[in-house]
This record gives C-alpha cells, structure tokens and sequence, in this order.
C-alpha cells in the first residue's frame, strides 16, 4: 500500500500557492439530479423498501402503461462517450437468467452465470426484481469477457452482509492464467443498466480490502448506467476503501470508465467506508462521465499513513485514488453533498511520484466538506500531483 508519509499535512499547506492559479470557469451547472433531492425519508416502493431510483414516468399505449426502467446518471451532463465507454451488445447472450418470472431469477442462477462468463441478461418477468445475492457471485480468470446486463429492471443485493461481484486476476482460486497477473487484459468485465444495493465486505481484506459492492483486481472494468445504493467497507483503515467499488491492477493502466451511473443519490442512499465513500484504487486511472455522485461519506479517522492513536483513514467522500502515475478525468458530471472526516470531501488524489495528473470538464462540485484538509483554490479536493487539476466550464464551490 502506498503512503504519504509525515508530508501529508505539510503539502496540504504548500500547495496553498499554486491552488489560487486557474480559477474555475462559471457554469450553469446540472440542477434537476436526483442528488437535489430533499433530506429526510428516501421514498418508498410497494413492497416497503426504499426506492432504488428515480424511473421515468410510464409511457402509455391506450391505458396499459409500460414497465418502468431505471434511469441514472447527471442528466445535466453532456460529456461526449467514446465508442469503447459505451455500453456492451447483448443481442446474443451467453446466458440468461430466469425464464419470464421473478422467482425464476434466483441468486444461484446468477451466480452461475457469472462463473461461465460471456454476456448476461435476464427474464424476470415484466416488473422490476431484487436478487439477493446469498454468496459473492466471482468471474472465473478464464472468462475473457463477462457482460452483467440487468435491462433497467434488476437490483442485486448483498443483503449488507457481502460483496457483490468480485474478479481478481491474481486470486488462483479462480485460476491464475499468466505469469504476470497483475497486468492482463482479460477478464473485461461490463455492468450495465443495473442496481448493485448494500453490499458488504467489511472484515474481508482480500488485497487490502474494500469494494463493498464489486471488487476487480486485473483485467478490466466498465460501469455504464448503474446505479450504487446503501453499499459499505470497512469502517477504518489508512488505505482501504471504495464502498461502492475498489480497482486494482488494470491493463496497461487503461481507465476504469463509469458512464451515466449514480452513486447514492439521495440522503441516506449513499456509500460508506473508511476512504472513498463510492470508488477507491491505487494505482488506477479513471475516466467518469456524466454521472453523479452524493451522500457519500469517507468515515475513517487519522487519514494516511495513520496519526499515532488513530486507526487511519477518513478521506475521498465520494472518490479516494493512490499511487504514482494515474489520470482522472471527470466530465460531466455532479459531485454534491459528499463528506470526508479528513481530506478531500469529493475527491482524494495523490500521486507519490507526481506525475499524475487530474481534469474536470463541465462539471460541478458543491458541499463537499473536508473536516480535515483540502487544496486551497479546489475546493472538496485534496490533491498532490504534477500540476494542480486542469478545469474547464466547471464550477467548484464549498
């Protein structure tokens, strides 16, 4: 694990300078998210249970309304996708899980579907459907590529007792496929049109731990049009987090995309852990667009390495990325009411060697508090890198 070493602090001041340089350029800003959505109670489904997301009204056809599917994302943002970010053909599935009712979609199934791998979709009949995950559903190291398509209608839940979805090229429980696991292009792995709720991995420190929700060491990872609810890792630790998602090790250091996907999205919906309230690496580039990001909380104390009597941690309310040469672009995308009890309310950056680098285009962050420290000029960011973030029609306020 990557530390920072007694500098933490002091660079926070040092960078105080050169913070004040570009200032971010006004912008209307996305308004109308699900992330403005009022304090209090999240809204209630038939069944009791909070709402996982905010669907878009029923078209109708005569009186018979279709089925609503989800719909995630910054709808304010307008960043262009490039082809390979975009979401994965599932003309012809691998596998298809269930076959036209809700009881048929059972966690066995889907977790023997993403043991054969390919591309996966669902039959779950017509209306939307929670999966209870009963055991973390793990891609097999020989699978080159795994496509988890839930249609706008599914909801995998680990119950909040497990993580989700795991793929670890360097696991040889899953079968260790070459003599340099940590830097293999297979598997890639897509998630798609899809809710992942109260995943759980606290207590496992597999690979340092975290990835409440999913967790991929090796290989690849895109997220596009997903949404990430009420998922958790450990409550302390100095380098561990990612509630939602942990990266590791990926090919080449290609990005990790996330495309139109929520994370949280309204008061009591969003993730905690230790650091990175919603997504944690090291090591790992990643490229967010036009999504959203809030209610996620970095709760750890003693950020990193550890002040002496702490536990460590507490830093990145919605994103913590470690390591050396690393690239986050955001564009398009909201980052709100995201806190970290240390560093970094939206963001937590810092690259050792200081050659990463950081970019926000059309943009905006807002109410992301650090308790602790943030780069002055940039605020809810901590950063330490190879020049301080480049933004563009973005704003940034407290």
């Amino acid at each position: 694990m990557r530390k920072l070493g007694a500098m933490l602090l002091v660079a926070a001041l040092a960078l105080t300078a050169c913070g004040g340089g570009e200032k971010p350029a006004p912008t209307d800003g996305p308004s109308g998210s699900a992330a403005a959505a009022e304090e209090g109670a999240a809204p209630q489904g038939a069944d009791g249970a909070a709402a996982l997301g905010a669907a878009p009204a029923a078209s109708k056809t005569g009186a018979a309304a279709q089925t609503q599917t989800f719909a995630f994302g910054n709808p304010g943002g307008k960043a262009a996708v490039p082809a390979e970010a975009k979401a994965e053909s599932t003309g012809s599935p691998t596998t298809v899980v269930g076959d036209g009712s809700a009881a048929s979609c059972t966690s066995e199934k889907f977790v023997a579907a993403v043991s054969t791998g390919g591309v996966i979709t669902f039959n779950c009949g017509p209306d939307q459907v929670t999966i209870v995950v009963k055991q973390t559903a793990k891609v097999r190291n020989r699978s080159a590529k795994v496509v988890i398509d839930g249609g706008g209608k599914v909801t995998l839940s680990g119950e909040g007792k497990r993580r989700i979805l795991y793929q670890n090229t360097c696991d040889k429980a899953l079968e260790w496929t070459t003599d340099h696991c940590q830097d293999q292009a297979t598997p890639a792995l897509t998630v798609q049109n899809i809710v992942f709720a109260d995943g759980n991995s606290t207590g496992d420190k597999t690979e340092g731990g975290g990835g409440g929700a999913i967790f991929v060491r090796g290989g690849r990872l895109k997220v596009v049009n997903a949404k990430f609810v009420r998922n958790r890792c450990d409550d302390t630790g100095p380098d561990l987090g990612g509630a939602a998602i942990r990266a590791l090790s990926q090919y080449h250091n290609q990005p990790v995309y996330i495309v139109g996907s929520t994370f949280g999205g309204a008061s009591g919906q969003g993730g905690v852990c230790s650091n990175g309230g919603a997504l944690s690496s090291i090591q790992v580039s990643w490229t967010v667009l036009n999504s959203l990001f809030s209610y996620n909380s970095a709760i750890g104390k003693g950020a990193n390495p550890a002040r002496g009597g702490t536990p460590g941690g507490g830093s990145g309310g919605a994103i913590y990325c470690d390591g050396d040469n690393f690239v986050v672009k955001l564009a398009g995308t909201l980052i709100e009411q995201n806190k970290a009890n240390e560093g970094g309310g939206a963001v937590f950056f810092v690259s050792n060697d200081r050659t990463g680098t950081m970019s926000i285009d059309s943009s905006t962050l807002r109410k992301n508090p650090s308790a602790g420290f943030e780069t002055d000029g940039f605020p809810g960011i901590f950063f330490l890198g190879a020049r301080p973030p480049s933004v563009s029609g973005s704003t940034l306020t407290k």
